[in-house]
């Protein structure tokens, strides 16, 4: 009896996991929420940040923006900018192999009226720390978290398709 419960219970919850992943297609707005970073990395890049992904997602986003829909909120829980020195390859002193690699880490939330999620996806955005051009040029990094917040938002796009 409990097995054939458990049972109903996991098609419940299974049937409602591939509704809610649809909900995705309309979005009242785009809403970037950078608090989570804020805990580790306080500083003006945290707000370069929200500012780059805000732009991008609604960017990515502008066609299924319907007024009345659902918040798209995307919460930051990591950015990792690799020390890059210009070569590609040969420091194993980072997680994961060279270390040339940037991460932007965080998930992206449907957020109802009463600011109950109704869905939720996670996702993790690399790029090459080459990203951002010369690794000499002062303006690197700038163009680095920009590119990470671009490509962030584009996968995004493509991982949570409109039916």
């Amino acid at each position: 009896m409990r097995a054939a419960g458990l049972a109903a219970a996991l098609g419940l919850l299974a049937g409602a996991g591939a509704a809610l992943a649809q909900d995705f297609d309309r979005v009242g707005g785009v809403v970037v929420d950078v608090r989570p970073l804020q805990v580790y990395a306080r500083g003006p890049q945290t707000e370069v940040l929200r500012a780059d992904l805000t732009e991008a997602m609604r960017r990515s986003f502008s066609d299924r923006i319907v007024r009345g829909a659902p918040t798209l909120v995307v919460r930051v829980s990591g950015l990792s900018l690799a020390a890059y020195g210009g070569a590609q390859g040969g420091d194993r002193s980072s997680l994961g192999g060279s270390g040339t690699t940037d991460y932007l880490d965080g998930e992206a939330l449907l957020v109802g009226r009463a600011g109950e999620i109704l869905a939720r996806h996670p996702q993790l955005s690399a790029l090459p720390a080459s990203s951002g051009g010369a690794w000499y040029d002062p303006a690197s990094e700038r163009r680095r978290v920009a590119a990470l917040a671009e490509h962030y938002a584009q996968w995004l796009r493509r991982r949570l398709p409109a039916p």
